[in-house]
């Protein structure tokens, strides 16, 4: 079977996506290869002058919005204004994140950084959005998981990893946060006969900006950490390949996880990714679902 490329993404004309975090990295790959097959891509950034770089440089129909995914005011602003001038959205990359803050951080709603960032903005968003999908044609939520998750835990009684924090298994759960509410969003559209499909992706290891940021504060021996690092990784429009079949993918169902099939899946031709077992336990998924509702205060498809 020749590999899933870009190339193979059908039309996507008269398509409408939003792509958050699309001012670099995966999320600008996936920004230039919809506009590149016709979409109109809205550029959800934090940055609106690094946004503006991106559309100049990807062209086609594209426009830039802020949003703060760490700021759940900024969550909402982006979401009303969205659903005031859009009557339909086909597409939701839910890409953007933050990766080994170093010391513990927090957002502006006094949430950890990665958590907040990583999953409970995208929570919000996907929900205030679910009534302009709703009204798409084909419409998707692409959630971005990592290799991390399956080594991950989630505790309850400490989302916000006050207790002993580390910046990396902290990210890991932040990104098995992300997977189970992917899993979980699936259950639930299903439940409701919606039309809407969740799906999910991970782009293995990929040389992006996040990683080389993370080690900056680390001194002369994190330069070294991320440039050996950097050898061992894949192509960031490699990278991006799982998120834009799970996009785009004509045969792509709702629960379906995408990922590079070779060494550990953390690189190569991109195909069905495995998933850990607390992802896919549904009793983790609406024990998380309900602590996100509550931190977020968005609720939407109630069990």
């Amino acid at each position: 079977m020749t590999a899933w490329t870009a190339d193979r993404i059908p039309d996507q004309r008269g398509r409408v996506a939003v792509v958050t975090g699309a001012s670099s990295g995966l999320g600008l790959v996936t920004a230039t290869e919809l506009a590149r097959h016709g979409a109109h891509v809205v550029l959800a950034v934090r940055n609106t002058t690094a946004g503006h770089d991106a559309a100049r440089r990807i062209g086609g129909e594209v426009e830039v919005r802020e949003l703060d995914l760490a700021s759940l005011d900024s969550v909402r602003e982006f979401a009303a204004k969205l659903a005031a001038d859009l009557p339909a959205l086909d597409l939701l990359v839910n890409n953007a994140g933050v990766v080994l803050l170093g010391p513990r951080r927090t957002s502006a709603d006094g949430f950890e950084l990665q958590l907040a960032t990583n999953m409970l903005g995208h929570f919000a968003l996907t929900g205030l959005l679910l009534d302009t999908l709703t009204a798409g044609k084909d419409a998707r939520v692409v959630g971005l998981s990592s290799i991390t998750h399956r080594n991950a835990h989630l505790d309850f009684d400490d989302l916000m990893t006050e207790r002993d924090y580390r910046a990396s298994p902290a990210y890991g759960r932040s990104k098995l946060a992300t997977t189970v509410f992917g899993l979980e969003l699936d259950r639930r559209l299903r439940a409701v006969g919606s039309p809407v499909r969740s799906v999910l992706a991970h782009p293995g290891l990929t040389r992006t900006n996040l990683t080389p940021r993370a080690w900056e504060h680390r001194g002369r021996l994190g330069t070294v950490v991320a440039r050996v690092g950097l050898l061992a990784t894949q192509s960031v429009e490699q990278g991006a390949l799982p998120q834009l079949l799970a996009a785009t993918g004509p045969d792509v169902v709702g629960g379906q996880f995408f990922g590079p099939t070779r060494l550990g899946e953390t690189r190569g031709p991109v195909g069905e990714a495995r998933l850990g077992r607390e992802a896919v336990d549904p009793v983790v998924g609406r024990r998380l679902w309900r602590a996100a509702e509550q931190l977020t205060g968005v609720r939407y498809l109630g069990e």
